[in-house]
């Protein structure tokens, strides 16, 4: 089976490769794009489309000292995060979060078993260029998952012409930590190249109270490299990555375990996740005859272990996925654009670990959409449609689903099935600009996403998250109808955005305790069930420059999300309310070789007392935050030395977020963290 999907995957894009490099030589003028921040699917401005767009540099996540790209992606507005401790997390957009969110690496999607709560996003920050966030679903552009949003994780670029290095290090004071990168880069009139390698390790944190969570300790190791070319009428992008990282496993019975280990250890001799991450990507852009041409395919490794303690590996799960899209771009006229896209993917999950949550499977998807764009005078419309199959196969896995498999009496096996989803997408909105600092947005869009493996065919007990999940084969696919609407002003002195939106869901899939609160040796059952439920919320921001007092900024940021299921109830994982007011001052000096910041935050973050039927109440709590920094140039040169200090909790407030899964240890998140970064080129 593996073979043959392969020479399919391989066949298919030699046959779309061929047929279009035949017609390159039909134009002799390159295809010119305009440079914009958006970069998933068409080029342009995020003022130009009706989806919420928004582009994040490096640089600004970086100010703010973030362990992991989760963490950084969290001091924006509208996301949050779900952790298990500080090196375990995953970002949730407007509630949603896990297979509801689609992240693209290199512009193909990237999956990090991430249906399972205790399994984070896994991807450093290290080696990266910015990222790009769509709030709302995305299905029609991307396909299934992108149900909640999009976050598009676009790789550095190298410098214009010429050599670069640079090396970084942040030091973190909580966990006695470090984040540490090192990279070069070299271009010529038409080549280039990269690398990067770069390491953390941490110990573990402590709370308010100066009290350890044991085991909240991680370590990772990263490579990332990367070559190409630029010619008249061929474009390729190259990129190669490669990471281990290791995850304390955070349970509520360690001090047995961890009796004598002293605040600076960091050793992995405890329970712990192994995480062993590959991938290769090939982006190439092909000029043709009055429209452009972009191919992109790769191959993913994730490869995911439990180390039980002292090397007794329990689970391992090796995800293996192969990804293709073309996408074709053509201007009809001035004010019209088409864009055609194409998407495949072949996924294959095999087990070879003694523990088994998830059973072998296949599953293959297929998408194809068409996109309209229709600019002029002051309005933009936008209007989509797409198709999307998604084939899942599971396969007779030993213990897992076999016929004479010892279950609960109200768990019958998920025996080994075929099951087939197809699912049709629409988007349709528009921006309309009635004067120069006034833009509206209104969008109107679906999503979907097929039922995951664990909700389709778990049998068992998931320690991660101490219950004994049931899957149910019959789930059907969740599918969501999105409506926003946003307006922006943007003036001289006054930036001001503001977003409200309706999000409801048919069949939306959820665990919930059995009726009678059945165990399990301890552990309580859950059942994987559906129905439909709502979201609502919005997003406000400001930023104020006052006219007299030049470098100075007021900012202002609140973010509302509320999640209901139809029968009552609301939905697990909802992040409370919250406000965040900043003061940013920024000075240059008068030949503007230097330039300094600093940013007193202080953020509110309301009772979250609506929790799902699993959930707990969590209280209102606050936090002060401040940052600063230094960027000092070189005259007559680009080389450049950055330092900047970040004071995170500085309070040392003791609180529960209501996205820690911790809290239901009694474990806090995280007191007072000071950190120290510096960035140096070379």
């Amino acid at each position: 089976m593996r073979k043959n999907v392969i020479f399919i995957f391989v066949f298919f894009i030699w046959i779309q490769l061929s047929a279009q490099l035949d017609s390159i030589g039909l134009n002799d003028s390159a295809y010119l794009i305009g440079k914009g921040i958006v970069s998933g699917f068409q080029q342009g401005s995020s003022k130009k489309t009706s989806l919420n767009m928004e582009a994040y540099t490096l640089k600004q996540m970086n100010e703010r000292a973030p362990f992991n790209l989760s963490d950084a992606l969290a001091k924006l507005p509208g996301i949050s995060q779900m952790t298990t401790g500080n090196s375990i997390s995953k970002p949730v957009i407007r509630g949603l979060y896990g297979n509801r969110i689609l992240v693209l690496l290199s512009g193909l999607r990237f999956d990090n078993q991430q249906w399972q709560d205790e399994h984070g996003l896994g991807l450093s920050q290290i080696g990266i260029e910015r990222v790009e966030i769509i709030r709302g679903p995305a299905s029609l552009l991307y396909g299934s998952d992108a149900i909640g949003g999009v976050i598009n994780i676009i790789e550095e670029k190298p410098i214009k012409n010429g050599k670069k290095t640079d090396a970084g290090m942040q030091l973190y004071s909580n966990t006695l930590g470090a984040l540490a990168d090192i990279g070069f880069s070299n271009k010529t009139d038409k080549h280039w190249w990269r690398l990067r390698l770069g390491l953390e390790n941490h110990a573990d944190y402590s709370d308010g109270k100066n009290n350890r969570v044991l085991n909240s300790r991680n370590r990772g190791y990263y490579l990332k490299t990367g070559f190409g070319f630029d010619r008249k009428k061929w474009k390729q992008e190259n990129s190669c990555n490669f990471s281990y990282n290791e995850y304390g496993f955070i349970m509520d019975d360690l001090r047995s375990s961890f009796t004598g280990d002293g605040r600076w250890v960091r050793s992995m001799n405890g329970p712990h996740h192994i995480v062993m991450l590959s991938l290769l990507n090939s982006q190439n852009t092909i000029p043709l005859k009055k429209s452009l041409l972009k191919l992109n395919a790769g191959f993913q490794s994730n490869l995911r272990r439990e180390d039980e303690g002292g090397g007794q590996i329990s689970l391992s799960m090796h995800l293996m996925s192969f990804l293709q899209n073309a996408k074709w771009e053509k201007s009809l006229n001035q004010h019209t654009v088409i864009v055609v896209n194409q998407q495949l993917s072949l996924t294959n999950n095999t087990n070879y670990g003694g523990r088994i949550i998830i059973p072998d499977a296949t599953m293959i998807e297929s998408n194809l959409t068409a996109y309209l764009k229709f600019q002029k005078n002051k309005w933009i419309i936008e209007a989509g449609a797409g198709i999307n199959d998604k084939n899942i196969k599971t396969f007779l896995t030993r213990s897992l689903n076999n016929y004479n498999q010892p279950i609960l009496s109200y768990a019958k096996p998920v025996l080994p099935f075929v099951k087939n989803n197809l699912t049709a997408n629409g988007m349709i909105g528009f921006v309309f600009q009635p004067k120069k600092w006034l833009i509206v947005k209104q969008n109107n869009a679906t999503g979907f996403r097929a039922p995951n493996l664990a909700e389709l065919s778990s049998n068992g007990v998931h320690e991660g998250v101490y219950r004994y999940e049931i899957g149910n084969r019959d789930l059907k696919t969740e599918q969501n109808f999105n409506s926003d609407l946003s307006f922006e002003i943007d003036k001289k002195q006054l930036f001001m955005s503001f977003s409200v939106y309706h999000n409801y869901f048919n069949n939306y899939i959820y665990l919930t305790p059995t009726a009678a609160h059945d165990s399990f040796y301890t552990f309580p059952v859950y059942l994987y069930q559906q129905q439909n439920a709502r979201i609502v919320g919005g997003e406000y921001f400001l930023i104020y420059k006052p006219e007299k007092l030049k470098g100075l900024q007021l900012k202002e940021t609140v973010s509302v999300t509320s999640g209901k299921l139809q029968k009552g109830g609301y939905l697990p994982f909802i992040p409370a309310y919250k406000t965040i007011s900043a003061v940013r001052w920024e000075t240059y000096n008068s030949n503007k070789t230097k330039n300094f910041f600093i940013e007193p935050e202080f953020v509110y973050v309301f009772s979250q007392d609506k929790p799902a039927l699993f959930e707990t109440s969590t209280l209102a709590y606050y936090l002060i935050n401040a940052s600063a920094g230094v960027n000092i140039l070189q005259p007559g040169n680009s080389k450049s030395l950055r330092i900047s200090l970040n004071i995170n909790n500085m309070t040392n407030t003791n609180y529960f977020d209501h996205l820690s899964r911790l809290k239901y240890y009694g474990l806090n998140n995280q007191g007072r963290n000071i950190a120290l970064a510096i960035r140096q080129q070379f």
